[in-house]
């Protein structure tokens, strides 16, 4: 096992992965911004290296500085956490080149699956289901538009480099096409420094199951249950429970069987999730890689009593995977609401600022994941999560409740700080998300319905 990690991140996931190094014996090293000096990581970490100001292109994302800090104290790994160099296959190989396991899928597989035209031929030679769209990548509006034409509106015109919701485009009507086609590749060619796009049929009334999976150098591959992860805002995810509500055991075999195929075909190794679109029919498409720790991750291990970043830090330290997949033995639901610093009033618009107050829930069966106290100042610079509440119970019903009486007990506030507490009592009370029959859509409904306290 390795003996000291760098954690390339901040917030509640750098101190997620400290906590699970600290239980395997491995010394930990934060880095941080100036921002995020007085950090919970910082705190909790054996060292502590700042990397640069709070932008997080001259910290965070800035390669030189993350790697002088991991040379400089001796570290053996890099675990990048979600987010920021995650995904960056660039940086896993420089890791590799400097003798540093970068506790993630290797450089070319994360370079394949990123690129999301190329996912999709992958998981279409390995026979799992797709969306009618293109293999390749549109380069001229014709092109793209042609494609559009043929499997018919409404359409989604995706960045190839997309990820975390960003670079997407809903298209209902051919009128609107070409528009939407500019405005996608420049957003892509900004965010990601890639223009090219693709393009496939959109859904608007699916459900988004994840498979979460784990993969060995050796080939070993299982899927460890799958999360219902639909209630979003701008493709972006605000609750998730696991087991995914009304699948039938087939269908998520099938969908279990989908994802290590398409994971052995892409040769990856490390944790990794494969995301899929339900109809209504009961039909599952394939949609996207994740190669790296799931924001969601924790449901998953409260289902099945697998520590996932443990699992992680075994299979990048070579060692092979303990679990078979009759191992895997899911029981009862959990679910997890992200508490962010946001407005629901104002399309979730960012609302930063020092909390007076925060206090979370407690109680049989509850976990927090959290980096934020009283007297922390929400930065603007980073994202807006504050706290991952997450509960379990044998029954979704009795998850249902706990979830509600632990919402209740969390009490977030500051000058000029909303949440998106009251928004989400409103989803949990929400009669379409009660009975489980809810898909992407919910949040515009639950939106329609008036304010939230």
């Amino acid at each position: 096992m390795f003996k000291k990690v760098l954690i390339a991140n901040r917030g509640e996931i750098a101190l997620r992965v400290a906590r699970a190094a600290r239980e395997l014996g491995i010394r930990t090293v934060a880095v941080y911004s100036s921002a995020d000096e007085e950090s919970a990581v910082v705190r909790c970490a054996d060292e502590s290296v700042r990397i640069g100001p709070p932008p997080a292109g001259r910290s965070y994302l800035y390669v030189p500085a993350v790697l002088e800090a991991a040379l400089r104290t001796g570290a053996d790994a890099i675990h990048p956490g979600y987010g920021f160099l995650s995904e960056d296959a660039d940086f896993a190989a420089i890791c590799r080149d400097h003798g540093i396991a970068f506790v993630g899928p290797p450089p070319e597989v994360i370079a394949r699956l990123g690129d999301k035209a190329a996912a999709r031929s992958v998981m279409a030679a390995a026979g799992v289901p797709l969306l009618p769209g293109s293999l390749e990548p549109l380069r001229t509006v014709a092109a793209a538009r042609a494609v559009a034409d043929d499997i018919g509106y409404p359409v989604i015109v995706k960045a190839v480099a997309g990820g975390g919701g960003r670079g997407m485009t809903v298209v209902h009507a051919a009128a609107d096409f070409d528009a939407a086609y500019r405005d996608t590749v420049a957003r892509a060619q900004t965010l990601f420094g890639d223009p090219a796009v693709f393009v496939e049929r959109y859904l608007p009334t699916g459900r988004h199951v994840e498979v979460q999976i784990l993969a060995d150098r050796t080939g070993r591959t299982v899927y460890v249950g799958d999360r219902d992860c639909s209630v979003q805002r701008r493709h972006q995810k605000l609750i998730e429970e696991a087991p995914a509500p009304h699948l039938s055991d087939d269908l998520r075999t099938r969908m279990g069987e989908a994802a290590v195929r398409g994971a052995r075909a892409a040769g990856y190794v490390g944790a990794g999730t494969f995301e899929f679109l339900v109809d209504d029919a009961g039909d599952f498409s394939f949609m996207e890689v994740n190669c790296r720790i799931q924001v969601e991750h924790p449901v998953t291990e409260m289902i099945t009593g697998i520590d996932l970043v443990q699992e992680q830090f075994h299979i990048a330290a070579g060692r092979p995977l303990a679990l078979r997949q009759e191992d895997v033995d899911p029981r009862g639901t959990a679910i997890e609401c992200r508490i962010n610093a946001e407005d629901p009033e104002r399309d979730f618009a960012p609302a930063p600022g020092e909390l007076t107050e925060f206090e979370t829930a407690g109680g049989p069966f509850v976990r927090v994941d959290t980096h934020a106290r009283p007297g922390y100042r929400v930065p603007v610079a980073y994202d807006s999560l504050l706290a991952k509440l997450v509960v379990w119970a044998p029954t979704r019903e009795q998850a249902l409740h706990r979830m509600d009486r632990a919402l209740d007990e969390c009490r977030v506030a500051g000058p000029g700080v909303h949440t998106t507490l009251g928004f989400l009592r409103r989803v949990m009370a929400d009669h379409r998300f009660r009975c489980g029959e809810y898909n992407t859509s919910i949040v515009a409904q639950v939106l329609g319905m008036g304010a939230f306290q």
